[in-house]
């Protein structure tokens, strides 16, 4: 079998080397064409069923190779569009179109980036890129109806009652809010509270022994709690300035004078803590003047009560000013109808679930009525009074909380009843349809808002190569760029930037929102970034803990409680869990654990300084070691310690001491006064004048420089 292959390739090569030497040695009949001489000679059966062959392929058929089919990027193509607008729309840049159109009858030298294309063109690039086509849909999307609810337009007033004045307690901090509170309806709530302070939004109605009813929103004065402020001054009808006539016009003070301006609400000064000695009435009026808050004593509309909350002092005087204002108000609402109210406040309750405390300001709440809040929808199952009671209805101006929400509803949302659970369902879906397509939006004009940034900046590294030519232009390109993702994404240097991730949980969403707004309010980025994971409303869980210790972060709960088996799990996990009842401790320690984080700040300390006086060389064994003969003028010399080698204003050398001697002592320290010998290696040379500076690094720790403004 070998020799006939041999011979028959032998024949082969005689047929093309020479076609007329071979006709000659074979008979007319048996020779061909000389145009075809290889059908004659080869054989395709022998190559055919060569057994290794046959072998291979056998196994590919029983084993075939299937490619796994890549997913195209799909483009969308118009007519007459440009070579920017293609580029734009696969997401590539000019000259990858130009390079695509490479080896065809387009001439590129005409191209730029505004030049129109054809059709055939277009799909040409698209398809020689890897990806595929579709034809732009150029027909406008179909607008959605809304299914919105809105409130009720005006009722006639005909049919509008008298209805309890909505009034709030505002002032600063510790100018007896509560207090004050507490005697108009004979409470003890001030001395329960946490650090003395309120830290919530409380709604109460109080039967006055004229036979009024009030509703009182009390509000914390503290400065972390702005959003339950400006909640409380939007729901009421009358605000309540409380100042102490001992400590005057203060920071919280001022910013309610605003809230109640804000929403045109008036304004009614009670003076507190009157019966203190060193209480000054008349300088909280002078104050308030600076505010434009005139009393009536100076001729203004104001009116200004002088009370003890404290020992009960002329309340009589201030519940009569309160209901004579609700009288000139005139403040009258519907009672039938569909109801409409305010979040006040909302919270979790382990045996209710969602809580919101509500004021109602129109219509009458009842059990089973449909309510619309936000994003949030519920049947309601039970109301019940600030005292744990249960009613059957509630009516304008009466503050209930409402049992039955589907999800929690954030605070400050407007309640809206509907007709039914399902046109509550599409209410929700609507607005829930609205938020996702709004952030979207917004999305979409960070990537657009960023895209442009990259384009700026591809647009400025290129404009130096603009007088070359596309080709050439690209070379360029890759050789300045061979190198940049030349090292793996295991081997580039991590970002090593400080962060603290926090979740936040809370017992009622305003004290969650007050503390997002006290962290918004953090500007030491530079420092160690401060990132919010996750914040909710409720006891903390283990799965709180299980995110902390994912995120490498730390917990903060804010009047809520951890039971012991998280407690454990939090503490064999390594993840930080601090619980506080007074917002201004939560403020401090998360400040305290921020500057832990930062590395400390090290600083030098001079111990003391020598001046070179001689060079003389000293014998150590068989070497010589040069020694500088020097005079302490400051401090001491200590061996333990870095030196420096200052020439001039130069520094010459650092590093440690190979001996110190004092006369032929070996010695620890050389104080002021003393001479002593140097020794710093064969590399340091002094010279006479020289400085030498003996010093250590002092490390302190570093303070974070976020001050949240309490």
């Amino acid at each position: 079998m070998n020799v006939m292959s041999s011979v028959m390739r032998a024949a082969r090569r005689v047929v093309h080397a020479d076609p007329a030497l071979l006709r000659s040695f074979l008979s007319p009949p048996l020779v061909g064409p000389v145009q075809s001489p290889a059908p004659l000679f080869a054989c395709p059966q022998n190559r055919k069923f060569a057994s290794k062959q046959v072998k291979g392929q056998k196994k590919e058929q029983k084993n075939p190779k299937v490619k796994p089919k890549a997913d195209k990027q799909e483009v969308e193509i118009s007519q007459r569009m440009t070579v920017a607008a293609l580029a734009e729309a696969m997401n590539r840049d000019c000259d990858h179109v130009f390079e695509a159109l490479l080896n065809t009858s387009v001439d590129l030298d005409s191209l730029d980036p505004d030049s129109v294309l054809d059709e055939n063109w277009i799909k040409e690039v698209v398809t020689r890129s890897g990806m595929k086509f579709k034809w732009a849909n150029l027909s406008e999307s179909r607008k959605r109806t809304n299914r919105d609810a809105h409130r009720r337009p005006p009722a006639d007033r005909s049919s509008l009652v008298l209805r309890p004045p909505v009034v709030t307690i505002m002032g600063h901090v510790d100018h007896g809010k509560t207090t004050l509170l507490d005697s108009l309806r004979k409470s003890q709530i001030a001395s329960m509270e946490a650090g003395g302070i309120t830290q919530h939004i409380g709604a109460f109605l109080v039967q006055l022994p004229t036979g009024e009813k009030i509703t009182f929103l009390d509000t914390p004065g503290h400065a972390a709690f702005f959003s339950m402020r400006a909640r409380g001054a939007s729901a009421t009808d009358i605000v309540i300035l409380v100042v102490a006539a001992d400590d005057g016009v203060m920071n919280q003070t001022v910013e309610s004078i605003q809230h109640a301006r804000r929403a045109e609400v008036p304004i009614i000064v009670a003076v507190n803590k009157c019966d203190k000695a060193q209480s000054d009435p008349d300088r909280v009026k002078r104050e308030l003047l600076a505010h434009d808050v005139v009393c009536e004593e100076f001729g203004g509309d104001v009116q200004t009560i002088h009370i003890s909350a404290l020992k009960g002092d002329n309340l009589l005087a201030l519940t009569e000013a309160t209901v004579a204002l609700a009288e000139v108000l005139e403040l009258k609402a519907e009672t039938s109808g569909l109801v409409e109210g305010f979040v006040i406040e909302s919270r979790t309750d382990k045996g209710k679930g969602p809580v919101t405390t509500t004021i109602i300001q129109r219509g009458t709440l009842k059990r089973g009525c449909v309510l619309v809040a936000g994003k949030s929808w519920a049947k309601v199952r039970l109301l019940f009074d600030e005292n744990g009671r249960a009613l059957t209805e509630a009516g304008p101006s009466c503050a209930v909380e409402v049992v039955g929400w589907k999800e929690l509803p954030s605070a400050g949302e407007f309640i809206l009843e509907v007709e039914s659970e399902q046109r509550a369902r599409e209410v929700v879906e609507w607005r829930s349809s609205e938020a996702e397509q709004l952030k979207l939006q917004e999305e979409q004009s960070a990537i657009e808002l960023k895209q442009e940034v990259h384009l700026q900046e591809y647009r400025r590294e290129r404009a130096e190569l603009s007088h070359l030519s596309w080709r050439k232009r690209k070379v360029a390109l890759y050789r300045a760029n061979k190198t940049k993702f030349s090292v793996r994404p295991s081997e580039r240097s991590q970002d090593e930037q400080l962060r603290l991730p926090l979740i936040i949980k809370g017992d009622v969403d305003g004290s969650v929102e007050a503390i997002l707004n006290i962290l918004d309010s953090y500007d030491a980025q530079q420092q160690c970034e401060l990132e919010v994971v996750h914040f909710g409303i409720g006891d903390v869980s283990e799965n709180d803990v299980n995110m902390a210790e994912t995120f490498a972060g730390s917990i903060y709960g804010f009047n809520v409680g951890a039971s012991r088996s998280v407690q454990q799990v939090a503490l064999k996990r390594g993840v930080p869990l601090n619980i506080h009842t007074i917002i201004y401790k939560l403020v401090d320690q998360l400040k305290e654990e921020l500057s832990n984080k930062l590395p400390p700040l090290v600083s030098e300390n001079v111990i003391g300084e020598a001046s070179v006086l001689a060079m003389f060389e000293v014998s150590v064994g068989k070497k010589k070691v040069p020694v500088a003969g020097c005079r302490v003028q400051k401090g001491q010399l200590d061996r333990r310690h870095t030196f420096r080698l200052i020439r001039g204003r130069d520094t010459v050398w650092e590093g440690s001491l190979l001996a110190l001697r004092h006369h032929k002592d070996d010695v620890q320290t050389v104080k002021t006064g003393m001479e002593c010998g140097v020794s710093a290696g064969d590399t340091v040379e002094f010279i006479p004048g020289d400085v030498i500076v003996c010093f250590e690094n002092v490390a302190s720790p570093q303070v974070t420089s976020w001050n949240p403004g309490f």
